[in-house]
């Protein structure tokens, strides 16, 4: 459908991408990856025709259509929520509109067998059997489902859209872009503006879109679940994979570490054959050897590695000072603005070294609740109250937007910086990606994920032993993501992160308060067994409603919303045993989380020790020193230890698993 032909895009002398090829087929769903600068953005403004390329084609076929989001548009007002979406339908309004004109005119006609009457019949025969392919008769219910699905309630859509956040806004643009059903949607981190809820059915209504799909995110399990090919941007190349993410991920290592070996051999072939030609060149009896050696030198194609951007972050967040054991204290705490409450009776205390997780739809009061937790906006109901030395370090959502755009990078940091830390603030901001000439950049020409790096630098400014975090992973790479939750695993202070990243929060926290319905519930577990309870309640809750609709059903419902009971093994579990088998489950999931993080740390250290032996001049190694393969061959049968560990404990997991229904 859409063919990208040798497309190379210039920027100040440099290229972004260079001639790079490929096509989006009929019903591919394609993940498009890369570090965040790498371009993805830009290409799919390429293949738009917003962006014309330096050199090289996109064609598209004749019929083809094109549905965008990006992550930045611009978004009208003046109606309400349901009235701009259902511009999404002009094309079928105006096919309506054509319809009762020509009903009008065959009504007032009386000579039946002209061929100017016969014209009409045919053309409203025509635009009636369009419309009903098109589905015009069901647009209301169609508009309703997206918009619902994507987290509006029913009672916003006779609001103005000017009364949303842009975030809301987005979502109208999403849902009237999956309404008019292009041939080929493109979507440029969509899950940025979405909740946990509605990225899932996202993730369901993409999964069967009857067009093609081709996707930015950084949301590694969204990813997993929609796409089945993926294409990597890397240094101005594209890579292709016809798997999702996870696998694209191991069979780019897999190939590197063949063209790796393959190169290797390569090279040693062709020093040998050099050899060989330097030590028999002046002997007239081997000269018909050399010269077939040369020849086979001149003809040798030589093997090229795929070149790989390892630059990363390197953050570690510094000490926490010591708190007291009770960090954060909440009893009967409620918020109102004007004279809507957004939640009320919060309960629940932090100690020191929690980690916990604020999910919850979007306005729901999450980040209400940490702007409350630093004193940026009042308490209305009941006592919200820190403990003994307690020193709160605190990313906001908009945290970059709240930076000077006339500041340059470095000014941003050195404004802000007290003491000692001032010497080291190129250091901090080299660990953030900030190098050379990009200090001296002004925040205004940031990219968003630029941004978002320097604001996270601040927080190494000073040491905190309370972070609260309101979706720091909003524009972070993949690899930038993966680096700030081991830093954060790692942190030994309070944390508080505000989430819709899954995947980011799995084996990051071990509590997760819910923000819904005017409420705050507290769950006991990670995000996935948060998700999977979550699940089980709310089917539990459809199946009593359902029951209530023939009988009074009031005890079903009390059942499934406070003590959701699970088939297993032909019975019903009570609450407690369901609790109890959850408890065993988390038991074996740290086992397995543990013997992860063990296995890495190893494979890090061998990393490290093959960088060495590879230059053992720059690192000052004497290859000779026996202990130096004994400390390396040590860390390879700890490294052997530690993944029968895993296998292990995996195989126990899913046992109990298999066992016990989860």
């Amino acid at each position: 459908m859409i063919s990208i032909n040798g497309v190379t895009v210039t920027f100040g002398g440099e290229n972004l991408f260079d001639n790079i090829s490929f096509i989006v087929g009929e019903r591919d769903r394609i993940g498009l990856v890369g570090k965040n600068g790498a371009g993805k953005s830009t290409l799919l403004k390429v293949i738009t025709g917003e962006q014309s390329p330096s050199s090289g084609t996109v064609s598209r076929s004749g019929d083809v259509t094109i549905g965008y989001l990006a992550q930045q548009m611009p978004l009208s007002d003046g109606r309400t929520v349901m009235e701009e979406t259902m511009t999404a339908f002009d094309s079928i309004n105006t096919l309506e509109r054509r319809i009762e004109e020509l009903g009008q005119q065959i009504a007032s006609r009386t000579d039946y067998e002209s061929a100017s009457y016969e014209k009409l019949i045919h053309e409203l025969s025509e635009c009636t059997e369009r419309f009903h392919m098109m589905d015009g008769s069901s647009r209301e219910g169609q508009a309703e489902k997206a918009l619902t699905g994507l987290g509006f309630r029913r009672s916003d859509f006779g609001r103005d859209t000017s009364e949303f956040s842009g975030g809301w806004r987005m979502r109208i643009e999403l849902a009237k872009i999956l309404l008019r059903q292009p041939s080929v949607i493109l979507l440029d981190e969509p899950t940025n503006h979405l909740d946990i809820e509605s990225i899932g059915w996202l993730e369901d209504y993409l999964k069967d879109y009857r067009g093609a799909v081709v996707l930015i995110s950084h949301d590694r399990r969204f990813l997993d679940t929609v796409t089945t090919r993926t294409v990597e941007i890397m240094l101005g190349k594209t890579h292709d994979y016809n798997v999702p993410y996870s696998k694209y991920v191991v069979l780019r290592a897999e190939r590197r570490a063949q063209q790796q070996a393959a190169y290797e051999n390569q090279q040693k072939m062709i020093k040998s054959t050099e050899e060989f030609i330097e030590r028999f060149r002046y002997k007239p009896s081997k000269s018909n050897q050399v010269q077939s050696r040369v020849k086979q030198l001149e003809k040798l194609e030589i093997i090229e590695v795929d070149e790989v951007d390892n630059s990363t972050l390197a953050i570690r967040f510094p000490p926490a000072p010591r708190s007291g054991n009770i960090v954060l204290e909440a009893k009967g705490v409620g918020k109102c603005f004007d004279n809507k409450r957004i939640f009320a009776g919060a309960e629940f205390t932090l100690e020191r070294g929690d980690k916990v997780a604020f999910v919850g739809r979007n306005g729901e009061g999450k980040t209400t609740f940490a702007r409350m937790i630093v004193g940026d906006t009042p308490v209305t109901e009941g006592v919200l109250r820190t403990g003994h030395n307690v020193s709160v370090g605190y990313y906001a959502q908009n945290q970059e937007d709240l930076m000077n755009g006339d500041f340059t990078v470095f000014d941003t940091l050195d404004r802000v910086a007290v003491g000692d830390i001032r010497t080291k603030l190129r250091d901090i901001l080299g660990a953030f990606l900030f190098r050379g000439d990009d200090i001296d950049k002004k925040v205004k020409v940031l990219s968003g994920g630029e941004r978002s790096r320097l604001a996270m630098a601040r927080l190494m400014l000073n040491p905190y032993n309370l972070l609260i975090l309101d979706e720091p992973t909003n524009h972070m790479d993949m690899r930038s993501k993966d680096v700030l939750k081991r830093a954060l695993k790692e942190y030994d202070g309070t944390l508080i992160v505000v989430s819709h990243d899954r995947e980011f929060l799995e084996g990051l926290v071990s509590k997760v308060y819910e923000f819904s319905d005017g409420r705050v519930r507290e769950h006991l577990g990670g995000i996935d067994d948060f998700l999977y309870r979550h699940k089980i309640e709310s089917m539990a809750q459809i199946e009593a409603s359902s029951a209530g609709k023939a009988s009074s059903g009031a005890a079903a419902v009390k059942d499934a919303s406070s003590e959701a009971s699970v088939k297993a093994g032909g019975r019903q579990r009570s609450f407690h045993e369901q609790k109890e088998l959850e408890r065993a489950r988390r038991k074996l999931r740290v086992a397995v989380d543990n013997a992860e993080a063990e296995i890495e740390r190893i494979e890090r250290a061998i990393r490290e020790y093959d960088n060495k032996m590879a230059d053992p001049q720059a690192y000052g190694l004497d290859m000779s020193d026996a202990s130096l393969f004994d400390d390396y061959n040590t860390l390879k049968s700890q490294y052997n230890k530690e993944m029968n560990k895993w296998e292990a404990a995996t195989e126990a997991l899913d046992d109990f698993d298999a066992k016990n229904g989860f």
